[in-house]
């Protein structure tokens, strides 16, 4: 281990070091504009798969900062599209599960730890639930408490209204009846809850991801969403993909878009995106360079 030394240097030492390593930087006004801004680091993400030498950080031959900046905006513009995605995707599921489970389990069965495979997961999940619940301004919320005060917390379809994407998938997954949960995955043209569990926890995690403003071209997933053989509706028929791409997570979100009502817009936005940025290496997001025949995706 090392000491770190080095010290803060002002934008000009920036595009100063940028051009010695062997970036093209036709316009330095500008590109001193984009890192007061942005800021070195964040559009480093960007330029590293344009590096020769990860050591010395020497570019490879004709890499212009303008280029960097068209990745950047591009992922921009994606993760935008990804988010507002995931966003449908969730009130969906969010209301799939809270029907067909209190159908089931009556009105308050988030509360019932026996229902549950993990009770430490059980316990944190109820947690988070009860934290946001207090901390919301939601007005059903705070109607609800004006006039009950037994059980503690609202109905099911009140409660997890509020709760976060993130610890609605671990209630789902964490459930112990596989036949209700198969419910929900089928209304959702999935064939088993397994799938459905492994897509929402990678959809939970990219989400997040889009919500920091995160990188997510070029980005390695380490939660993957399980990618079935065949599906009831069109599906992709090539799966030599990388699993860890962000190209598999776009496949399940399309896929679930069109089971919702609503993938058309995300479709046409993407392949709108890819042409707006011609120099977008989609490869490196795991694409096939096929993909748009796709059965998923024509």
């Amino acid at each position: 281990m090392m000491t770190y030394t080095k010290k803060p240097i002002d934008f000009t030492e920036q595009i100063t070091l940028l051009k010695n390593r062997g970036l093209v930087i036709e316009n330095e006004e500008y590109a001193i504009s984009k890192l007061k801004n942005i800021s070195y680091y964040r559009l480093a993400n960007y330029w590293r798969p344009m590096e020769s030498d990860k050591y010395t950080h020497q570019f490879k031959p004709n890499c212009k900062f303008g280029d960097i900046i068209g990745l950047y905006d591009f992922d921009i513009v994606l993760r935008s599209l990804i988010f507002t995605a995931i966003q449908h995707i969730e009130i969906a599921f969010r209301s799939h599960i809270i029907h067909s489970f209190s159908l089931s389990y009556g009105s308050f069965w988030f509360m019932d730890k026996k229902l549950f495979r993990n009770p430490t997961i059980f316990d944190r999940c109820l947690t988070n639930l009860s934290d946001e619940i207090h901390r919301t301004k939601e007005e059903f919320i705070i109607d609800h408490f004006a006039k009950y005060d037994t059980p503690p917390y609202p109905p099911v379809w009140k409660s997890l209204e509020v709760v976060s994407f993130g610890t609605l998938s671990k209630i789902y997954c964490n459930f112990t009846d596989n036949a209700v949960k198969k419910k929900v995955a089928h209304d959702l043209c999935l064939p088993q809850h397994i799938f459905l569990e492994s897509w929402m926890t990678a959809f939970a995690v990219l989400r997040n991801c889009c919500a920091h403003h995160a990188r997510t071209w070029n980005r390695i997933f380490t939660i993957k969403p399980q990618i079935p053989t065949k599906l009831p509706e069109a599906w992709i028929t090539d799966r030599s993909i990388s699993p860890s791409k962000l190209y598999p997570q776009l496949c399940c979100l399309q896929y679930l878009l069109n089971t919702i009502g609503v993938g058309e817009s995300f479709k046409t936005r993407l392949k709108e995106l890819f042409v707006l940025y011609p120099n977008v290496d989609s490869a490196a997001m795991g694409f096939p360079a096929s993909w748009k025949n796709e059965p998923l995706w024509e």
